[in-house]
């Protein structure tokens, strides 16, 4: 399970810098043929905001594996362990099936429909071609949804968290004693 999370976690972030990567390089020869060479790239600017879309998805994916997705930590932190862990899978379980239902379902319906569409600028590719992100990530999602679901059954996951904030307390500290 470890090996499986470390390979995704590797080719997410990887896939999230290099999108990353591509808008920054993009961008700047946007730039550079707009203002320098007086005759604008039309091509780029389409592309990169694919790219910012692709970038997010990756970002919502390494979110979802890290279990940094939005939660109110002050009301699972009042709890004792056991129901701390019905409060902590009922979560995961919202993210796997918002996960499913709109990501995987909902994108591969609207990567569908967009493949009549071609792009304006974009050597005429088909629209939908760039919206497969969302059902490929949606399935990421799943799959961190349902380890991070093993991972709190097994109380793997509160050791991590009880870690890092025990890491967070210590960096405060540190900070305190500075200033």
């Amino acid at each position: 399970m470890k090996a499986l999370r470390n390979i995704l976690d590797k080719c997410l972030n990887g896939l999230a810098g290099l999108s990353l990567i591509v808008m920054t390089v993009l961008t700047t020869y946007q730039v550079i043929t707009r203002y320098v060479l007086n005759n604008p790239s039309t091509w780029s600017e389409e592309l990169v905001g694919y790219m910012f879309g692709w970038a997010t998805m990756f970002g919502a994916a390494i979110c979802t594996g890290e279990r940094a997705h939005m939660n109110i930590p002050i009301v699972v932190d009042m709890l004792k362990s056991g129901p701390k862990k019905v409060l902590l899978i009922f979560g995961e379980i919202i993210a796997l099936l918002f996960s499913a239902i709109i990501l995987v379902y909902g994108g591969f319906t609207v990567s569908s429909l967009a493949m009549g569409q071609q792009t304006s600028s974009l050597w005429g590719l088909a629209v939908g071609t760039f919206y497969w992100v969302m059902p490929v990530c949606g399935v990421l999602m799943v799959i961190y949804s349902a380890m991070n679901i093993v991972a709190i059954m097994k109380g793997e996951s509160e050791a991590a968290l009880d870690e890092a904030a025990a890491a967070l307390a210590k960096a405060e500290a540190d900070a305190k004693k500075e200033a």
